[in-house]
């Protein structure tokens, strides 16, 4: 995306990463100081949460959008700042040492990458400076703060046994502040990914609560019910309640595996066309790149942004199907009527493929032209398959004037104007305006 549209989402939006992250570090260095003054309350049980913590944060899993989630470790977390009794006696910890052991557990989760580094890179993992896990590691911070700041002085208070005594009151409470934890969590990471990515906020935010009710259901599931069961066995509660949370992880594990596998059929198909000769190097690349900046542009969140660069990357798949290629590949030279027979003929290949059937939808009509039959818009066209067709121009009419020895300055001003006179009538308008914010 264009650094002037990311700018202007950065500023339109929420904090920074710097600023989370520097609340983050200033959080735990408050929380630190007075912990070491004050002392620690019931060491051995800071110190079971510090390690389930740590450890809950070594064994991470992948969510679409390449973000990378610890659940066992942020439920320790929670359920440390949600922990009442244990074992039938009050506990005293609060609300700096909560974040003192949440930061610790993940601070002694950085040391095998940050001592040796080769070790992320062999398991797959984020390095410890990688300012995705960064980003992670501060609004976890906050977020588990923010819950602690909630519960415990009401329950170190003692207002929680005085109005919500055992019973379906204390479980009301609990599940209302682990909600609100779980609110705010997602509000930091939707922000985050607004700064780093340019992703319109509504759409972050809709991609991270649409996570919340997946894994993120079973995190704060986990967290309440570890600081419930931890009042009746106490430290018990910990290994015996987190292990349902690890074997969730081994099936969303086998989901990215198929994920991947769903990857590598995409980029085969994707390169098939080049390596035969109809399409120009990095054709199908550069189409899905200026796609995926549109959608963000227009708002898409993750989930479509996956399905529209699956779509882009494959949208010239019917050439393979051509007796003579097609000059330089550019399809958007043809007649409306060649463009949707090759268009069709690759979304038949697509379906074959086990790929979703959105992908080959978006692509059998992403030669439809805008307006319809009785010269209105065709509301029916997805609108990534709108985008597919002025990304695909814009890359065709880029090769053509480079062919005719154009500048690129010039030739991209060229293929802006060219795509303009097109508007609201065989590209989408709106798509277009995004086009021109973005490449202007």
């Amino acid at each position: 995306m264009g650094g002037t549209g990311r700018a202007r989402g950065t500023a339109a939006f929420g904090p920074g990463p710097g600023a989370v992250h520097a609340g983050a570090v200033g959080l735990f260095a408050v929380a630190l100081g007075a912990v070491v003054v004050r002392g620690v309350s019931a060491p051995g049980v800071a110190l079971a949460f510090v390690v389930l913590i740590a450890l809950g944060e070594c064994v991470r899993i992948t969510l679409p959008g390449d973000r990378e989630q610890a659940p066992i470790g942020a439920a320790g977390a929670l359920a440390y700042a949600l922990l009442g009794p244990l074992r039938g006696l009050p506990t005293a910890h609060g609300v700096l040492q909560v974040v003192v052991v949440a930061g610790v557990g993940m601070l002694l989760a950085l040391l095998p990458s940050a001592v040796v580094p080769r070790s992320a890179r062999r398991h797959r993992r984020r390095p410890w400076n990688d300012p995705a896990r960064r980003d992670t590691a501060a609004r976890r911070l906050i977020g588990v703060g923010f819950a602690a700041v909630l519960f415990q002085p009401l329950y170190n208070s003692g207002l929680v046994d005085r109005y919500s005594p055992d019973g379906p009151a204390y479980g009301v409470f609990l599940t209302v502040v682990a909600a609100l934890a779980a609110l705010c969590d997602a509000t930091l990471a939707a922000a985050l990914r607004r700064a780093r990515s340019g992703l319109r906020f509504p759409a972050a935010l809709e991609d991270e609560l649409r996570s919340l009710f997946g894994i993120g259901s079973a995190i704060v599931a986990t967290g309440m019910l570890v600081s419930l069961a931890a009042g009746e066995v106490g430290l018990w509660a910990l290994p015996l309640f987190c292990a349902p949370l690890l074997l969730a992880q081994v099936s969303f594990r086998r989901a990215a595996a198929a994920r991947a596998t769903t990857g590598q059929t995409i980029a085969s198909l994707a390169k098939a066309t080049e390596v035969a000769g109809y399409t120009p190097p990095g054709h199908a690349r550069r189409v899905a790149d200026t796609a995926c900046a549109l959608g963000r542009e227009l708002g898409l969140g993750t989930r479509e942004l996956a399905l529209l660069e699956y779509a882009a990357l494959m949208h010239d798949v019917g050439q393979l199907s051509l007796v003579e290629p097609v000059p330089d590949g550019a399809t958007a030279l043809l007649s409306d009527e060649e463009q949707q027979r090759i268009a069709r003929l690759g979304s038949e290949v697509i379906r074959r493929t086990g790929v979703p059937r959105q992908v080959a939808e978006q692509v059998a009509r992403s030669a439809d032209p805008w307006h319809g039959p009785d010269g209105g818009a065709d509301r029916s066209v997805p609108l990534a398959a709108r985008i597919i067709r002025v990304a695909n121009a814009h890359d065709d009419l880029l090769t053509a004037a480079r062919g005719r020895g154009v500048g690129e300055a010039v030739g991209g001003l060229e293929v802006l104007e060219a795509l303009r006179m097109g508007r609201g009538r065989v590209y989408d308008a709106r798509v277009v305006d995004a086009l021109v914010r973005v490449r202007g």
